[in-house]
C-alpha cells in the first residue's frame, strides 16, 4: 500500500529559523529520506517552497481565477510531503512518528486510494 505523509508546518516558521537552524532541520530530512529509501520504502520525497510562492486556481461556471499566495487565510501549509511503501497503517504511523519534522509541525498520513463519491 501507498503511504504520503504531509508535513504541514505553521505559515511563517521557516522565517523564524536562523539560517543555521533552517539547514539543520533541512539536513535532518535529508538523513530520514535516507534512511527510508536505504529501507526500501521511499518512492519519493520533495520539500516545497513557502507558499508565498505558491498560487491557487480555481474554475467555477467556466470562469479562472488565480490567486497568488500567501494566502491570508492560511494557518498551515504544506511543507513538503514523503511518499511510502508499506504494508499497513500501522507501519506507516511508526514512519511518521520517526520523521524529524514531527517535532516543530504536523505529520498527516494519508493511504492513496481511488476517490469514492
Amino acid at each position: 500500500m501507498s503511504y504520503m505523509l504531509l508535513i504541514v508546518e505553521p505559515v511563517g516558521q521557516r522565517a523564524q529559523r536562523t539560517p543555521e537552524e533552517g539547514r539543520e532541520a533541512y539536513a535532518q530530512m535529508l538523513r530520514y529520506a535516507e534512511g527510508l529509501k536505504a529501507r526500501g520504502l521511499l518512492t519519493g520525497a520533495e520539500s516545497l517552497k513557502s507558499e508565498s510562492e505558491g498560487v491557487r486556481l480555481s474554475i467555477r461556471d467556466g470562469q479562472r481565477t488565480l490567486v497568488d499566495g500567501p494566502f491570508a487565510e492560511a494557518k498551515e501549509m504544506i511543507g513538503g510531503f514523503f511518499l511510502l511503501t508499506c504494508e499497513t497503517r500501522e507501519e506507516a504511523l511508526a514512519l511518521a512518528a520517526e520523521c524529524p519534522a514531527a517535532q516543530w509541525a504536523t505529520v498527516e498520513v494519508r493511504e492513496l486510494g481511488p476517490c469514492n463519491m
